[in-house]
């Protein structure tokens, strides 16, 4: 039953998504040439929900799947390892016209090519693995 909710709210995601066309190259291209507050305006919204999201976990002491408090760990110091996986996410999203949700939505919707970028996002993160211990973090 667990897994039918998770399921659900991912089809979910992936219709308003695609709905609001936060996939959409063209619209990712468009930010990026400071063109459209379309993809600002979506950011935005998101920024706020997850703030509101968070304040509404920690105050209430909501509870996980498992019935666990959810515990969410402060941020440790130091802005430049952020800026630098920043930079890197950016780049990454800028080059292919997709940040790592959508590029799952695009498969669903039938955009094949969308593998290969699938693929080149696992291989980085699975370099990344590799390589993270010996990484100033």
């Amino acid at each position: 039953m667990k897994t039918l909710k998770f399921i659900l709210v991912g089809f979910v995601f992936g219709v308003v998504l695609t709905k609001s066309e936060a996939v959409s190259w063209y619209r990712i291209y468009e930010m990026f040439q400071f063109q459209s507050f379309h993809m600002y305006g979506i950011i935005m919204v998101a920024i706020a929900t997850g703030v509101i999201g968070l304040q509404i976990i920690k105050r209430n002491q909501l509870k996980n799947t498992d019935g666990e408090v959810i515990k969410i760990a402060d941020k440790e110091k130091g802005s430049f390892r952020y800026w630098i996986g920043g930079l890197f996410f950016g780049l990454g999203w800028a080059l292919v016209g997709a940040c790592p949700g959508p590029i799952f939505i695009l498969l669903g919707a039938g955009f094949l090519p969308v593998i290969l970028i699938l693929i080149g996002a696992l291989l980085g993160t699975f370099l990344y693995g590799l390589v993270k211990d010996n990484l100033p973090h």
